[in-house]
This record gives structure tokens, sequence and C-alpha cells, in this order.
């Protein structure tokens, strides 16, 4: 077992025009072939509109922001949201009061659909219904 922090922030990202951003690459597989990258954007950051080289995941794990297409519309996202960008989509992301999020990028990442939950347990199993 391996316990590491992976917001560390370390890398200013200027690229695209970019302000209010750090970057902290996390892992990547063998040759490349994909690779996680905690993005922290400070109030008022953002990243600027540029093409993905490749599928991407945006998955927001804190705080709140917006994403954008190549039409530049902002879509507001929050924690606990997702977003694909294909290879070559062009796409932007910001947040006015700070947002952290994973990038997880390469070849052939598809999103699973959501399973139906599962069903509720039967009365008198388990714990007699009791939260805690």
């Amino acid at each position: 077992m391996e316990i590491f922090t992976f917001d560390r922030a370390e890398r200013v990202v200027g690229r695209f025009g970019s302000v209010g951003t750090r970057a902290t690459r996390v892992a990547a597989g063998d040759g490349g072939a994909v690779s996680l990258t905690c993005l922290t954007l400070a109030p008022g950051g953002t990243i600027g509109a540029h093409r993905a080289p490749v599928p991407q995941l945006f998955l927001v794990v804190a705080g709140d922001g917006w994403v954008a297409g190549a039409d530049g519309r902002r879509t507001p996202v929050t924690a606990g949201t997702g977003v694909r960008w294909d290879a070559d989509e062009t796409h932007a992301s910001g947040s006015e009061a700070g947002l952290t999020a994973l990038a997880l990028e390469g070849a052939g990442l598809r999103v699973f659909p959501p399973d139906p939950p599962d069903p509720p347990d039967p009365p008198g199993s388990g714990d007699g219904g009791r939260l805690v």
C-alpha cells in the first residue's frame, strides 16, 4: 500500500491563456496510454479554450464552476459532476469560487451509464432499520 497526497497544486498552468490554475500529475499508465492529473482552480481561475488531444474526463471533486464547449456557452458543474470531451473537442473551464477536479486522459475512455439503485433492505434484516 502507498498513501499519497494528490492535490499538491505543483505546477502553474499558463497554456491557452489559463489563469489561477495549478496541476499535479498523479499517475500514468505504461507508455502514457492513460494519465491522471489533479487540477486546482483558484477563485476566478480558468483553463483557457483548447482542443483535447485524446478523450478526457473532468471529474469535479470539490467546489463549483463551469465548463464550456466550442460554442463558449458555460454549463455549471459542482462536486460530483463529470464531463467527457472527445479527442479534438474544444473546451474550457473556470470557477468563480474555486474548484478541484481530476482529469483522466487516454484513448478509448468511455463513461458507463448509471446502474439502477439497489433495492432497500427488507424490514427486519440487518440492523433493524436503524441508520447508525
